[in-house]
């Protein structure tokens, strides 16, 4: 791809920053826009002139608010790519194997997909109004890899599990004190503090930092085979009644009923 419709492209300094540019909808991730952030990540993550990765969001409302609901679940599984239809686990491969560090910079929501997006990033840094939070069950959807599994390293077993059996939202600073994100500035002071820390990255030595990236990653590698169990199980489960009853339900604006919908 050289031109984007869902996302923006820059290169500067040594930093490739990609924005999810669908701020009229939170910038909510439909199939499109999956493939095009794998692409700009791959282009960037194999640029020898590119040290840093940045994945942000456009407006002040939202980094990433998950799916995109009006493109129902049941209609695109066995569509396109990914085992879900979407290729979600094309995009995270991607965050994971490009050897350049890959910092979020989070300003607003950070939900579903967005909080697995911060979570798969190397380094996270938030504005004061940044919230996280997981919001698949509410939906009838999960993620069964990286999003559950390493989320549960990063912040631990019990946090992990209240993210996602409970799908409440947290600002920025409890998002800081469980180690979901590395720093907290103000609104004003976001980008220059982003900045700051890719100059300094880009300081360093690109083939160690990509070595370090490896080892890191080789820790939780086996996190990738369950996962990709997990999707082949999500894709059955897209077909059924009790996931499709979070799209509609939102679409009618009433309640879910899943256990109604499970008979």
């Amino acid at each position: 791809m050289t031109e984007y419709e869902d996302i923006r492209y820059e290169e500067k300094d040594h930093v490739a920053t990609i924005t999810f540019n669908r701020p009229e909808k939170l910038n909510a991730f439909r199939g499109h826009t999956y493939a095009e952030v794998t692409d700009a990540v791959h282009r960037a993550g194999w640029n020898r002139d590119i040290g840093v990765i940045v994945l942000t969001g456009a407006g002040d409302r939202a980094f990433a608010v998950g799916g995109d609901s009006t493109e129902k679940k049941s209609d695109r599984v066995g569509h396109g790519r990914g085992t879900v239809g979407i290729p979600v686990e094309e995009m995270q491969t991607a965050i994971r194997d490009v050897p350049k560090p890959v910092i979020a910079k989070v300003r607003g929501y950070a939900i579903g997909s967005g909080n697995v997006i911060v979570t798969l990033c190397d380094l996270a840094i938030a504005s004061e109004t940044a919230i996280f939070g997981q919001a698949g069950p509410k939906m009838g959807s999960v993620d069964p890899g990286f999003g559950t599994a390493l989320l549960a390293r990063i912040v631990g077993e019990k946090k992990a599990r209240e993210m996602w059996f409970l799908c409440r939202k947290y600002p920025a600073q409890e998002a800081l004190a469980m180690g979901l994100i590395n720093h907290v500035v103000p609104d004003a002071d976001l980008d220059d503090e982003v900045d700051r820390w890719c100059r300094e990255i880009n300081d360093l030595s690109p083939t160690a930092l990509a070595i370090a990236k490896r080892s890191f990653n080789a820790d939780s590698e086996s996190i990738r085979g369950a996962g990709l169990l997990g999707f082949q199980a999500l894709a059955l489960y897209f077909g059924t009644e009790e996931s499709k009853e979070g799209g509609t339900a939102l679409r009618a604006k009433r309640n879910p009923d899943f256990r109604g919908a499970m008979t």
